[in-house]
């Protein structure tokens, strides 16, 4: 048999990273940047006030107070968004808004708390220092600075900093696409009646799941029956679309294998020491990688964890992109089969740092899984584990 250790580096070797593209940046949310970003301009643009309230010149209002305001004729009104230049003579007061350009000779914002909030004659309680409640311009970015690095993953917040920069688009690492498929004809879509010896289909939907939580995109997800004409079929038409084609079931050891009789040419068909997902595939089909997975569902998640989703986001440059194993100390006796590296589903307490095997270890128990915050890694030479032992873990939540 194949180690688990030498079918990741086979499925690692042909999952690579596009080329990359400039995208809007709407559409930028959760990929990676491909350049720096070097500001264009200044943030903010021009000086502007902090607060509600009146440009003046702080000399003017330096004795005001509650006892004894001062009062200052109100020579403009300036909202936010007006553009035209403006003066501020000694002895006078601009009505302005939060983010509205600081008129030119003022040296400070009373905040409109401080006044009686007069448009023609304002009533100011308080003073104020020089430069107080003005953001300056370019306090925040100079041009010329870099502002996001290449390998960053673009946050809300970074997006933000793009647009407010004035940048319509960004250039970037593009997620993989997968071209995800299904096979077996007992399988039927959900919410479709039942014949005698169907089942629902359910590895499609979940593998496309496992594919967006990576971070990738799903050309598309389709099942096909047992005939090698029709999966090839479906398969030419979608693959060129892909950078990688996941397939789940027709690839054991009995009759009716769909994958394993349509692609011998194509894919090299291993049995991986491992429990669940032995038989595996990988290859090159219509110059598309492809990964082929076992159909019952605990191994083919399982496999798609333990083969793809790291190399999967590591050619679209995502940080960590590999699950997170820890220690942890076993609370029960285990036994694993000699030879295989076994993944238990198991329930970690991260507060106790132990953990706890999570339902029986076959690979047709779904619910199991559905409810499990990780998997339980047992080596291929152990066949025993006694409660108290330290395992690894690989964190899924």
């Amino acid at each position: 048999m194949r180690s688990v250790d030498e079918h990741q580096r086979a499925v690692a070797g042909l999952i690579t990273a596009r080329a990359p593209v400039d995208v809007a940046i709407g559409d930028a949310l959760g990929l990676v940047l491909a350049a720096d970003v070097v500001a264009p301009l200044a943030l903010p643009g021009f000086d502007n006030s902090a607060m509600d309230g009146y440009a003046v010149v702080a000399e003017d209002i330096a004795d005001a107070t509650e006892e004894h305001p001062v009062k200052l004729p109100v020579a403009e009104d300036i909202p936010a968004g007006r553009t035209d230049p403006l003066v501020l003579e000694p002895g006078t007061a601009h009505r302005i808004m939060t983010g509205a350009p600081l008129p030119t000779g003022a040296t400070a914002v009373i905040p409109v708390e401080a006044t009686d909030g007069s448009t023609e004659t304002v009533s100011i309680r308080a003073s104020v220092v020089p430069g107080q409640h003005v953001r300056r311009a370019g306090e925040d970015v100079t041009p010329g600075t870099t502002v996001l690095h290449a390998g960053q993953v673009l946050t809300p917040a970074a997006l933000g900093l793009a647009a407010a920069l004035g940048l319509g688009s960004l250039r970037v690492v593009p997620r993989q696409r997968v071209l995800v498929m299904s096979t077996g004809s007992e399988l039927v879509a959900p919410g479709t009646p039942l014949q005698p010896g169907q089942i629902y289909e359910s590895n499609a939907v979940m593998l496309a799941a496992a594919v967006r939580d990576a971070g990738a995109d799903v050309v598309t997800s389709s099942t096909t029956e047992d005939d090698v004409d029709l999966f090839r079929a479906e398969l030419q038409k979608n693959a060129g679309d892909a950078d990688l084609v996941i397939t789940t079931g027709g690839v054991s050891a009995g009759a009716y294998e769909v994958v394993k009789d349509s692609l011998a040419d194509e894919v090299e068909f291993v049995k991986v020491a491992m429990q669940p997902g032995m038989p595996q595939g990988s290859g090159v089909v219509w110059g598309t990688p492809i990964v082929t997975l076992p159909g019952n569902p605990v191994s083919a998640l399982v496999s798609f964890e333990v083969f793809i989703r790291a190399p999967l986001r590591a050619a679209m440059g995502l940080p960590h992109p590999g699950r997170p194993r820890r220690p942890a100390t076993l609370l029960e006796d285990l036994t694993s089969p000699r030879g295989r590296r076994q993944f238990r589903r198991g329930v970690v307490d991260h507060d106790g740092g132990t953990v706890t095997s999570y339902g029986p270890p076959a690979s047709h128990h779904l619910r199991w899984l559905a409810s499990a915050d990780c998997l339980l890694e047992i080596a291929e030479d152990v066949t025993e584990l006694a409660a108290g032992s330290p395992v690894q873990v690989w964190d899924l939540s």
